[in-house]
């Protein structure tokens, strides 16, 4: 991304997402997901990385519904500090929780990429961990539409 795109980029972002707490729960998922596609780049065993790959695009396809549960959390409400919201604290735990969940994830996959040998289970692992961020995303949109239906 060249200088005046992410100059847009940026200002975008603060326009949709703030420059609080939901922004930061979206860059840190965004940067857990940046970590994860490092871990992938040292795989040599070609299977392994096929796995790897697979629950890569998996995670990569939550960024859009991550960002779009924090433009409507800004929207609901505005936060330009870290202060969380009382009818929405559960969306921020749970989003919270996804970025925790992605980033041991990421950790999974490297110790899987510095394993000796074949590794029998394959990403088995980081398979796990990679459902656990799903069911947290699941649960922040849900949180969200229940946050709805009750405000």
């Amino acid at each position: 991304m060249g200088f005046f795109s992410a100059a847009r980029q940026g200002r975008k972002d603060d326009a949709e997402l703030g420059k609080g707490l939901w922004r930061r729960a979206h860059d840190r998922f965004v940067r857990g997901l940046d970590r994860y596609h490092q871990v992938l780049e040292g795989v040599e065993d070609e299977a392994l990385y096929a796995e790897l790959v697979e629950i890569a695009n998996e995670l990569s396809a939550l960024a859009g519904r991550v960002r779009q549960i924090c433009v409507e959390a800004q929207r609901r409400s505005p936060s330009d500090g870290l202060d969380i919201p009382g009818a929405l604290a559960g969306v921020h735990r749970s989003l919270s929780t996804a970025g925790n969940s992605l980033a041991m994830t990421a950790e999974a996959a490297a110790m899987l990429r510095l394993a000796v040998g074949p590794v029998p289970v394959g990403a088995a692992s980081v398979r796990r961990r990679a459902e656990s961020v799903v069911e947290h995303i699941d649960d922040a949109e849900r949180r969200l539409a229940d946050a709805a239906t009750q405000g």
